[in-house]
């Protein structure tokens, strides 16, 4: 796969800003870091390179100098909010990611509540904590939040916040989700800092929009198509235009209650370090494109993706249709539409002379490969057999697996188990693939090649099945489905 994004000049230059933020705050900054700290999915596939690991990683060349904070929102562990794209609880995710951030080196500070208001299960979530051995604090609702200043910045409003006791110069303030109060605790800390004799500063690292990308670039637009969920777009920053006359890009929330942050920042220091929402962020990712052009095709890509992810929501749920039509703008803005990439109109052909389901992928090299649905094998399974082949260089009338390897599963799976469908799912044509490699060198060679399908794009002509798509995606495979269910029932997994 092309790359266009230097990762190594990524982790050096983004740490090396971070420490210079730090020192120009007298050696303590709290940041705010927005997105994924981990699994950032969505930039490794905008910028072709990126690691989705990459600010961990960075984070961990600071690790003699930072602690981490979570702040989990009260609301979010009573309704058991969830993430989209992993499927674990907020609450849940805090503990995985502590345990990621420990491995690395980075020493935890604590769980900050907020908006704790007595919910039953946020006071259960914090006795577990605390048995595990975790600092956690409580941050309480304030009247008027964030526009109501004078209370905001007072006895009554962050000073009835818990102090988060902190020990290093570099407090990354992170959260499981968008919405848990992360920036609220940075300047409830500032405000409890300054009482305590500290001058603290706050920063804010937002992998997008990429502020140094053009407005209209497809990078930036693919991180509307990621947000249209949120209303959020991306928007010329005003403040920093008139401040320096140069033209930034950021996003509407944050240049909305920039002039609120700014009023804040005044009212416990008598001045703001910051002229724009851009002055606040610590950003690096767009001085690190290697290839433009890769990554302008990149998130054209995403946009198509993000159609497609909506439009199955639609099909599942029936929400989501102005979404929808908004992602039809911006498919419009770069100059694409949904049959961008060539495995779309190739998987609706194969159905098209089938007549079932079917599937198709664009391989590294170029190349596109098909799948059908047989008798045996779903057309996710004989995709993912087929695509191995092609790059493990065996040919395609080679059987790697034999249907008799195949058909007594597929009768465990009817006879026994009660299943309607006799088909393989990918995961049970991989275990039958690992099976065959002991007694056949071709088996090998295809369970070896499963690496180099990361990255690509396969499409189906229906909605797959959960495990067929937690399967690709373990693989690294992004998948794009034709909104409609292969059988015409009510109720569908």
């Amino acid at each position: 796969m092309q790359t266009g994004f230097d990762n190594d000049r990524y982790i050096e230059m983004q740490a090396s800003h971070i420490r210079e933020r730090i020192a120009q705050f007298g050696g303590k900054l709290y940041l705010e870091f927005g997105g994924k700290l981990f699994d950032d999915y969505h930039a490794s596939r905008v910028l072709p390179g990126f690691e989705p690991d990459s600010k961990a990683r960075m984070l961990a060349q600071l690790a003699d100098q930072a602690e981490v904070v979570f702040a989990i929102c009260a609301n979010d562990i009573e309704r058991n909010r969830r993430r989209s794209d992993i499927g674990v609880t907020y609450d849940e995710d805090v503990l995985r990611l502590m345990d990621v951030f420990r491995s690395m080196g980075l020493a935890i500070g604590g769980v900050v509540i907020t908006r704790f208001s007595g919910q039953p299960k946020a006071e259960a979530y914090q006795a577990h904590l605390e048995q595990l051995g975790i600092p956690v604090y409580r941050h309480y609702p304030i009247e008027g939040y964030p526009t109501s200043v004078d209370l905001i910045v007072s006895d009554e409003g962050f000073g009835k916040n818990e102090y988060v006791k902190t020990e290093h110069p570099l407090v990354v303030v992170t959260a499981p989700g968008p919405g848990s109060g992360k920036l609220a605790v940075c300047l409830s800390q500032l405000y409890n800092e300054h009482l305590r004799g500290t001058e603290a500063g706050y920063a804010k690292f937002e992998t997008f929009p990429v502020w140094n990308l053009p407005l209209k670039h497809p990078v930036n637009v693919a991180y509307e198509a990621a947000t249209t969920d949120l209303d959020d777009d991306n928007v010329i920053d005003p403040f920093h235009l008139e401040a320096y006359g140069e033209v930034t890009v950021n996003y509407n929330r944050d240049v909305d209650t920039f002039p609120v942050l700014r009023a804040m920042m005044e009212k416990i220091f008598g001045r703001s370090a910051y002229q724009s929402p851009t002055d606040m962020g610590v950003n690096m990712v767009g001085n690190c494109i290697s290839d433009d052009a890769v990554c302008q095709e990149a998130g054209k890509s995403e946009v198509v993706r993000r159609f497609y992810t909506m439009s199955e929501r639609i099909a599942r749920t029936g929400q989501g249709e102005d979404e929808l039509d908004k992602l039809r703008l911006l498919m419009r803005e770069v100059g694409v539409d949904e049959n961008h990439d060539p495995a779309h109109v190739a998987a609706l052909l194969k159905e098209e002379v089938t007549g079932l389901p079917a599937a198709a992928m664009v391989l590294p090299d170029g190349s596109l490969v098909t799948g059908k649905t047989s008798e045996l094998l779903g057309a996710a399974s004989s995709l993912l057999l087929n695509a191995l082949k092609r790059v493990a260089g065996v040919a395609k009338r080679t059987y790697v697996v034999s249907d008799e390897a195949l058909a007594p599963i597929s009768h465990l799976k009817t006879a026994h188990l009660h299943s309607r469908n006799p088909r393989l799912h990918t995961d049970e044509t991989l275990i039958a693939l690992s099976i065959s490699s002991a007694t056949n060198p071709e088996a090998e060679r295809v369970i070896s090649a499963t690496s180099e399908l990361k990255g690509c794009d396969a499409y189906f002509s229906v909605i797959i099945s959960p495990t067929d798509e937690a399967i690709y995606r373990k693989l690294g495979i992004n998948v794009c489905c034709e909104p409609k269910f292969e059988r015409r029932t009510f109720y569908h997994r």
